[in-house]
């Protein structure tokens, strides 16, 4: 039987989280807590980075962004820092680890990207993030829609 898109996609993610961790494993960080220290890198240098981005970014729930979070400031690889303007709000800060760590993270998303991509060309490569970010739209809208998809679900 032929795999449907979200087989293909399900698989391709898991693949993608076991060779990052295990890439990572001598920086004591994970898959997920790497993409997280480099987003926040990447943009707090264009203002305050929160845990409700973290979320929205990467499609998570609010238990797992708390999760995530607190490991990372466990590890000291970020703080959280109160807002002046609102109490309630705590913005996210690298700290110097975060800083120490970046290359090496970079240096280990730039080479699973390079061997998740290797043999196709540009175009290819293009087209697929076209198509990615498409599905992962319509998925977006399904859910605000939330209704259930017909005979998926209902019983």
């Amino acid at each position: 039987m032929e795999k449907d898109c979200g087989a293909w996609v399900n698989m391709l993610s898991r693949q993608v989280k076991r060779r990052l961790n295990v890439t990572l494993q001598g920086l004591g960080i994970t898959a997920v807590q790497c993409r997280v220290i480099f987003y926040i890198l990447e943009h707090c240098q264009e203002g305050p980075v929160y845990q409700r981005d973290i979320e929205q970014v990467f499609s998570l729930s609010r238990s797992t962004a708390t999760g995530i979070l607190q490991q990372l400031e466990k590890k000291e690889i970020l703080r959280r820092e109160s807002v002046a303007t609102d109490a309630r709000l705590k913005s996210l800060v690298p700290t110097a680890r975060a800083v120490e760590l970046d290359a090496q993270v970079r240096a280990c998303l730039r080479q699973t990207d390079q061997v998740l991509t290797r043999g196709l060309s540009e175009g290819q490569v293009q087209l697929f993030k076209e198509i990615a970010a498409a599905m992962a739209q319509n998925l977006q809208q399904a859910e605000d829609e939330t209704a259930p998809a017909p005979g998926c679900g209902e019983g």
